[in-house]
């Protein structure tokens, strides 16, 4: 199963790549998360440690130099658009109990990537793991859909947005879905995020009526005070992994019918 998690920033997408990549591995499946946030928040909220070592693949200006033929930053010069990449999850990655982690970096152009040395590689690379592998591949992305291109979207069996009761957090997610409408995704999915009163899923159901809901997660102080603490996230909030463990669930199970992936 490949699934693209993007959303308005701050509303818990990360949150949600994490959990679920936990739920994946924990039930069995081989997993590669994939930080696509120039954030880079992916690996501290899955608990590996020392995070902030852990380099993104569009700032190895050697290996994207070996790869493509030019470095980056090289102006008016020409590179392969099909560089070989199927090693590098192996030798740039890290492992921790069942997950494969890469971080990607910053993709500059929305839809088919950046006309530069590091956009080719990384175009490559994420073609490579949603089209080639067998894994479980989750993509924690920006808000939008900047990693994606039509060839690609093809492989991805959920597109998730996460959302907020809010405004802003409502109308990002339209124009996610649309977007992702225009690459000809049609497997769009809405999962509500820090609710706090039936009202808000009311809200959020009735501003995204016309997209599936997947789930909604509660908000629980004990997510932030495990982020202040420097803790584990997927073990500080039982309710938090058991709200996650139901949208794993549905996702599993429209993953069996026919409809899921054209």
């Amino acid at each position: 199963m490949k699934i693209a998690i993007s959303g308005k920033g701050g509303v818990g997408k990360t949150l949600l790549s994490a959990f679920l990549s936990h739920i994946f591995a924990d039930s069995g499946y081989s997993v590669i998360a994939i930080d696509a946030d120039p954030d880079a928040n992916l690996a501290s909220t899955l608990g590996f440690p020392e995070p902030g070592k852990i380099t993104p693949i569009s700032e190895l200006s050697d290996l994207i130099e070996e790869r493509v033929g030019v470095r980056p930053g090289t102006p008016g010069a020409f590179f392969k658009l099909n560089p070989k990449v199927d090693d590098l999850p192996e030798s740039y990655s890290v492992k921790m109990d069942g997950i494969r982690l890469m971080s990607m970096g910053r993709i500059k152009r929305g839809g088919t990537g950046c006309y530069c040395p590091e956009g080719a590689l990384l175009q490559a690379l994420i073609s490579h793991l949603l089209l080639q592998r067998d894994e479980v591949v989750i993509l924690d992305m920006e808000a939008g859909i900047e990693h994606l291109s039509r060839g690609t979207t093809k492989a991805v069996d959920k597109l998730i947005i996460v959302v907020e009761p809010g405004r802003r957090s409502i109308e990002t997610a339209q124009t996610i879905s649309k977007l992702a409408k225009d690459l000809g995704l049609e497997n769009v999915g809405v999962v509500g995020n820090k609710i706090r009163s039936e009202a808000d899923n009311e809200f959020i159901k009735s501003s995204l009526h016309s997209i599936e809901i997947l789930g909604f997660i509660s908000y629980d102080p004990a997510i932030n005070e495990a982020d202040l603490a420097n803790k584990p996230l997927f073990t500080a909030s039982p309710q938090t992994a058991k709200a996650v463990r139901n949208i794993y669930d549905r996702l599993l199970s429209a993953s069996r019918q026919p409809s899921m992936k054209s």
